[in-house]
């Protein structure tokens, strides 16, 4: 007689614990649907940010900092732009130096390395 309570109890918390059948999915909330540019570049050509290039994304134009290399990922300026295909043209004193179509993801930080 003990041993059917004690399995009938068994059975019961069993079928209780595991017929749960969804879970609490983590979700993010507040994260903002942008990406993020950084320009590095040679310290002796845009003296770390000291000489700014001109950045035209999708018709969009302003200013953006040239940092060098060691302390980008510290230092670095970060422009926020929107995800998906964008056409990006940076331009310094006339020339232009990057000149492609980049995919951008969200929350994505995507180092563009300038001669």
């Amino acid at each position: 007689m003990k041993k059917l309570l004690l399995c009938t109890i068994a059975l019961a918390a069993l079928m209780l614990v595991g017929c749960k059948s969804s879970y609490p999915v983590a979700m993010q909330t507040g994260v903002e649907d942008q990406a993020y540019l950084i320009f590095v570049g040679p310290l002796e050509t845009y003296g770390n940010g000291q000489y700014p290039v001109q950045v035209d994304i999708d018709g969009t134009q302003f200013d953006a900092k040239v940092v060098k290399p060691k302390v980008a990922n510290r230092k670095g300026y970060q422009y926020g732009v929107g995800i998906g295909r964008r056409h990006l043209k940076v331009t310094f004193r006339g020339k232009t130096l990057y000149d492609k179509e980049v995919f951008l993801s969200n929350q994505e930080t995507k180092v563009i390395n300038l001669p």
